[in-house]
Order: structure tokens, then C-alpha cells, then sequence
């Protein structure tokens, strides 16, 4: 294990601030772990920059994030910047001999996500590592639903479906803001869709085909300062898909679902049983057996308790529950373990942009209106 890490931090908002929680709580959580070193803090502006640092605990701050990849004493980059950024920031940190942990989607161009992946290749060659901030995939439910699978709990896998919504963008009077721009990405796509692609991934491998179709509810929105402008991104995707493994699964998410406020539902169907879960009650997971006594059977809740790795480490009794920031602590435990060299369960680079070339693939499905193969050509 590493003694120390020097963290740098690019942006401040929400997924900064979830990194910050994260470095900091790691070590509390987590026995054996380096001692963590808030080195250096990048925003676009200095003002903001300074008490950003203030408030997060870095020791300095900058308005120019090329100085927080060249500082000496930073060896972790945290970047939580826009996506339109992620690729230089990624890049400059990688040549820069600096390990990375970059939020999702990689990049809105595929051609910008590959060059990350072979950035991030050539960095792993001299033990430099950079996974993507899929915090989704290391909630204690979600390990033990990959453990119900390995056990073959439910038999075999006859369908996936699983769905993603929110209602940030329901009202129609929303302000317009970055995520609105085409230079964002397509939208619901690649803000939303790569999460549960990234479930798809960890519990059932590589996407094969696809059909899609996105949708704009809303065409425009109302400027801070007055006057309306056009929307450039899809709010809604829906996807029908077949796994390499001959699984078919289907894809709905929405940015615009009212009422819906974080919710990642996943039903597996298989042949002996069922499996669901829903983010927004992502303690539980329902599981329903043939196997139980007819006139018995029907879906039992499962709460996540110590049993189910790694909810001990925060919670000694079952059924009190962990939250959002939690499983960004979880992560950043995951990417510490891959800078000692040991196993994690991440999503690293390569894997990241299979996830990538399938948002792509499905966004061409819809300006083709046809089904489309994602092509996944060795490294």
C-alpha cells in the first residue's frame, strides 16, 4: 500500500464536492489506507477557487486547472469538470505521470473517449491508473445481486430491463444551462444511459446490438436575462438491446420523468426466479424464488446489512441504511486498492469505452432508424 496520496481537484460542484467527501471519509471507513493529502484545487475563476479550498480543506487553489496536473505534490487527479474538458484534463494528467479518476461519460466524441482509452493504456504501462467515477456499480445491493447471478440463483437470464429517470429537466420553463448544448453530448444518452450501461457491464458483459430512439420534449428554454433558446439535446432515450451473450435487455431513461428524483430500477428475469432493485431504495433488492413452497412464494425484501460487503465498514446493524456519498467513499476505496496493485471492481478506461461505443451506436440507431452493432475491436 502506498503511504501517501496527494489529491488534486478539478471542479467544485456536486461530483467535486462527492470526491472531496470521499478522499476524506476513506481512511475513516477503511482500515490499512494511505494517509490522503488535499494538495491542490482548480475553478475557473480565483476568487472561487480560494474559497472552494476553504470550505473543501485543499491546501491551494488555482484558476488554471494545468497548474493542479503539474504540481509535484499531487498524484491523484479528481476531475469533475464538464464533460467537454474531460479529454484534454485526462490526457495532460495521464502524460503528466498522475493517476486518474475521471466522472462519466468519458467524452461527447467517441473519437476523444478512444484517444483517453489509449492515453490511459500507454499510463497503465508505467503503473499509472485511471478508472471513471461509476459509483452505481459499489452499492452493498448491487455486490450481492452479482453474488445471487454467480450462484445462479435465479437460473437463467431470459431478460434485463432496466431504466433510469429523474425530473431535473420535467418543467418546461427550466432554465437553459451546459447540459442543454449540443457540444455536452447527445443528452439523456450519455448524462444518464452509460450508469445503467455501466450495471449492464459489471453483471453481464459487452453490448452487442442496438435500436434506439431519443426524444426532446421541451425545444427550447427560457435565458437568464430574457429571450428562449433551442434546445440541442434529447431528454429521453429508449433502447431495445442484445448482449454478447444472447441476453435481451431493454433500455428506457428520461430526464424529464416527474416525480422521479434518482431512480435506477433493474428487473432480471431468469428461469428459476426474479431479481429487482431501485436506486431510489438502494438498501433493498427483491427476490423472488420458484424454489420457495408453492402457495409461499412471492417477493421477499433483502436489507443490506454487514453480510453484504462493504456495509459493515460504515454500519454495524442491518437496515439503517447507506447513501449517495457512501458509495463514492466505497469507489475511491476501489481506486486505492488499484494503486496498491490489488483487484478492484471498477470501471476503468478500456471498459469505459465499450460503454462509450454503445451510447454512440445507439445514437446512430436513431438518426438511422435501424438496429446497429457495437463494434468493439481489440485494444
Amino acid at each position: 500500500m502506498v503511504a501517501n496520496i496527494g489529491v488534486g481537484l478539478i471542479g467544485t460542484g456536486f461530483m467535486g464536492k462527492c470526491h472531496t467527501l470521499a478522499w476524506k471519509a476513506v481512511g475513516t471507513i477503511f482500515p490499512d489506507m494511505p494517509a490522503i493529502t488535499l494538495a491542490h484545487l482548480a475553478e475557473v475563476d480565483a476568487d472561487l477557487a480560494r474559497r472552494r479550498a476553504d470550505e473543501f480543506g485543499f491546501a491551494r487553489s488555482t484558476d488554471d486547472w494545468r497548474t493542479v496536473v503539474a504540481d509535484p505534490q499531487v498524484d491523484v487527479v479528481s476531475i469533475a469538470a464538464p464533460n467537454e474538458f474531460h479529454p484534454e484534463m485526462v490526457i495532460a494528467a495521464l502524460e503528466a505521470g498522475k493517476h486518474v479518476w475521471c466522472e462519466k461519460p468519458m467524452a461527447p466524441a467517441l473519437a476523444d473517449a478512444e484517444r483517453m482509452a489509449r492515453a490511459a493504456r500507454a499510463a497503465r504501462a508505467s503503473g499509472k491508473v485511471a478508472v471513471l467515477g461509476y459509483n452505481y456499480i459499489q452499492s452493498p445491493a448491487m455486490r450481492h445481486i452479482s453474488r445471487l447471478l454467480a450462484d445462479g440463483a435465479i437460473g437463467t437470464i431470459a431478460q434485463l430491463r432496466i431504466e433510469m429517470d429523474e425530473d431535473f429537466m420535467a418543467d418546461p420553463e427550466a432554465m437553459f444551462f451546459w447540459k442543454h448544448e449540443a457540444k455536452s453530448g447527445y443528452g439523456a444518452l450519455d448524462d444518464f444511459a452509460v450508469h445503467p450501461l455501466s450495471i449492464v457491464s459489471v453483471l453481464f458483459g459487452r453490448v452487442a446490438r442496438v435500436v434506439c430512439d431519443m426524444a426532446m420534449p421541451y425545444p427550447d428554454r427560457p435565458m437568464h436575462g430574457g429571450g428562449r433558446r433551442d434546445v440541442e439535446t434529447h431528454d429521453i432515450a429508449s433502447a431495445l438491446m442484445q448482449l454478447e451473450s444472447g441476453i435481451p435487455a431493454t433500455l428506457q431513461v428520461s430526464r424529464s420523468a416527474w416525480g422521479r428524483k434518482g431512480r435506477l430500477a433493474i428487473q432480471i428475469f431468469g428461469s428459476k426466479g426474479t431479481i429487482l432493485f431501485d436506486q431510489e431504495r438502494f438498501n433493498e433488492v427483491q427476490l423472488y424464488l420458484t424454489a420457495d413452497p408453492v402457495g409461499e412464494q412471492g417477493f421477499r425484501t433483502i436489507l443490506s446489512a454487514p453480510r453484504h460487503e462493504p456495509y459493515g465498514q460504515f454500519v454495524p446493524a442491518p437496515g439503517h441504511g447507506l447513501g449517495f456519498n457512501d458509495l463514492k467513499t466505497i469507489e475511491c476505496h476501489e481506486l486505492i486498492t488499484c494503486l496498491s496493485g490489488g483487484g478492484a471492481r471498477v470501471i476503468d478506461f478500456d471498459r469505459g469505452l465499450e460503454i462509450e461505443r454503445t451510447v454512440h451506436a445507439m445514437a446512430r440507431s436513431h438518426a438511422e432508424r435501424r438496429w446497429i452493432d457495437v463494434v468493439h475491436p481489440a485494444a
